[in-house]
């Protein structure tokens, strides 16, 4: 699944350079079942918004992705219908 240029952005500045190259593979090979048929930036955006820049984190975070999409959405604050707007808030407007 591609990752949004926004996105990519926002994982590059706040991850270090290494983890930021891994964190992006691994969005990128995230399987199907993960997404949950949800908008997949939003899906992507919640496994690493409250990370902290921190690979172990987010690897906390994919693991509950995988257990429950859902509980990832709640966690990162975009489980609600305004989950757009709290997305672009963080990440900025889509260009």
């Amino acid at each position: 699944m591609e990752v949004s240029q926004r996105l990519m952005r926002w994982v590059e500045s706040e991850f270090p350079t290494g983890s930021s190259e891994k964190v992006l593979e691994e969005l990128r090979d995230l399987p199907d079942g993960v997404f949950g048929g949800q908008v997949p930036e939003r899906i992507q955006a919640s496994l690493v918004i409250r990370t902290g820049g921190d690979w172990h984190v987010f690897q906390q975070w994919v693991q509950l992705a995988h257990s429950d999409w859902r509980d990832a959405l709640v966690g990162a604050g975009l489980g609600d219908e305004d989950w757009r707007i709290r997305l672009d808030a963080v990440l900025g407007t889509p260009r």
